[in-house]
């Protein structure tokens, strides 16, 4: 497996073709995997506003599942629970403004999917609870299945795999960022040499709420 930074894109404004920028700088293979920062989507989009940041959280939260002071802990209207409700300052275009999340990034997903002729990826830095740091995950996908069932299998000493299901999608998302990172400028990479199959989007990633032992 290979990942390989797509470098030199511009800063992205409102109304900007995302597709056809990204078409110029990179050279697609059949099987690659595109990974796209969602900024790099909610810029175009228009999602980038001005505001008091908690207002803007309590907007686009769903719910508040936890909050310590000015830290807030909540559910977006994908069902995604990630910090400030993915109300955020960094790489943001001017002093100010803050980023959005896409409304909708497994369409987006979908739209650069269909023009690019690859599986994507709109990757976001979640943290997690009881583990130090963040890492990047996917909230869109098109192209590819998010999971792998391996349900109903065995291991290799031959025991039954009861609830394994490999979050692919969130790992080709933590690898690509290997390559971005969160200050080199670089909001986009191709993951290469892995053989994938299926279909389905970021919302299959959400824990439904009838398995979920924390709400």
């Amino acid at each position: 497996m290979r990942v390989i930074p797509i470098e030199g894109l511009p800063e992205i404004r409102a109304g900007d073709d995302v597709a056809a920028l990204i078409a110029d700088a990179a050279d697609f293979e059949k099987g690659d995997v595109l990974v796209v920062s969602h900024k790099v989507i909610s810029k175009a989009e228009g999602r980038v506003v001005r505001g008091e940041k908690l207002e803007l959280v309590l907007r686009e939260a769903r719910r508040i599942v936890r909050r310590r002071g000015e830290l807030v802990i909540a559910e977006t209207r994908h069902g995604f629970v990630c910090a400030a409700a993915g109300v955020d300052a960094s790489n943001a275009p001017e002093p100010g403004t803050l980023v959005l999340l896409p409304l909708d990034p497994d369409d987006s997903a979908a739209r650069l999917s269909e023009r690019l002729g690859v599986a994507v990826i709109v990757s976001d830095s979640f943290g997690r609870p009881w583990r130090r740091g963040t890492t990047d995950v996917a909230i869109g996908v098109a192209g590819l299945a998010p999971l792998i069932d391996l349900r109903g299998g065995r291991d290799a000493m031959g025991y039954e795999l009861r609830s394994t299901e490999i979050a692919v999608a969130d790992e080709i998302a933590g690898a690509a960022e290997l390559v971005k990172g969160k200050t080199a400028g670089v909001p986009a990479a191709i993951v290469r040499g892995l053989s994938l199959a299926g279909e389905g989007t970021a919302r299959d990633l959400v824990m439904p709420t009838e398995r979920d032992l924390f709400r």
